[in-house]
């Protein structure tokens, strides 16, 4: 599959190298608002075209799949776009932020005959797999908490996650992954939310603390710009603990540590290096085959943030759009 990046950004240079080593898949162009950028990109990445401006990506009869890697608040104007040029797309995280956007792309992949997912890398890896099938096999007995936490250090001010005209924010940029992960777990959506956030001099939300509450269970979210990294899900059931210790980057090898009355057992996991079966994913889908992470969820993803914000800002109880 030959492939076209939207956007130089950061996210990109995981994804690149996959696509040269990986039998099957190629880049052969990218596209940047400015020229200069796009050359110097593909140089650095042995891209063939350096295109500009972001249409000439669309418009590049050569390109199949698209890798839309733009700030949040481009997602679904040029993922529709991308689609109604008859591309594939997989587009980073979220996928929009506005359930509404979610809705428009799932007609305009439709009505192209095209597919559309969402870059959330960790839902095609093994290891998610592998845990989905514990929880099933109720390991953990029923699941009574998804409690996650995701946080680094942001201490670049001109980095776009910052910015709130681009619809920046830690919720968006890495609460997203938690309130993914326990909706997946849980395998239902939140009938309300809570939520708490800090708001930084940009207008973002810097910090967000929120609540999921499920029939019977619940999941509290951590998140942030301000903390030190930190990256981890834990699973409590009414017969044992699952803990994830690298949930949302897995790699080639990864463990699980499943704590039950009789004792506790670590469960290794072998995989693939994080992208590939994102990457491979887009040919599953372009044949025609059903998606891992389907639109609706994503829909649900966008829903419950939304909903979170909403709480957030009006200090109240907030029931999701799901």
């Amino acid at each position: 599959m030959r492939w076209g990046l939207l956007g130089t950004s950061r996210v990109s240079r995981h994804l690149i190298p996959l696509l040269h080593q990986l039998d099957g898949h190629e880049p052969v162009a990218v596209a940047s608002r400015s020229p200069a950028r796009a050359e110097q990109f593909a140089r650095q990445w042995n891209i063939a075209r350096a295109l500009s401006p972001y249409e000439a990506l669309l418009n590049d009869r050569e390109v199949e799949v698209v890798y839309n890697a733009l700030p949040n608040s481009l997602h679904a104007e040029w993922t529709i776009a991308a689609l109604r040029a008859g591309k594939h797309v997989l587009c980073e995280k979220p996928l929009a932020t506005r359930a509404a956007d979610v809705d428009a792309i799932v007609d305009a992949a439709r009505a192209a005959g095209r597919a559309a997912t969402e870059a959330f890398m960790y839902r095609y890896h093994a290891q998610t797999a592998r845990l989905r099938s514990l929880v099933a096999d109720r390991a953990v007995g029923d699941v009574r908490s998804v409690s996650g936490e995701f946080s680094f250090l942001l201490n670049r001010p001109a980095d776009v996650r910052l910015e709130s005209g681009l619809e920046g924010g830690a919720l968006w940029d890495v609460g997203c992954y938690l309130t993914s992960y326990a909706r997946l777990i849980m395998a239902r959506e939140p009938s309300s939310v809570w939520g708490w956030q800090e708001i930084g001099p940009s207008g973002v939300d810097l910090t967000f603390a929120g609540l999921l509450v499920f029939p019977g269970s619940y999941a509290p979210l951590d998140c942030g710009f301000r903390s030190a990294y930190r990256a981890s899900i834990e699973i409590v059931g009414t017969e044992g603990v699952l803990q994830v210790p690298n949930p949302f980057r897995p790699g080639v090898r990864e463990r699980l540590i499943l704590a039950r009355p009789d004792g506790a057992q670590t469960i290794e996991v072998e995989g693939r290096p994080w992208f590939a079966d994102a990457v491979d994913e887009m040919r599953r889908l372009a044949d025609g085959q059903p998606p891992t992470l389907p639109l609706s969820e994503s829909r649900g993803n966008v829903a419950t943030l939304e909903a979170l914000y909403r709480s957030a800002r009006e200090q109240c109880w907030v029931q999701p759009a799901c």
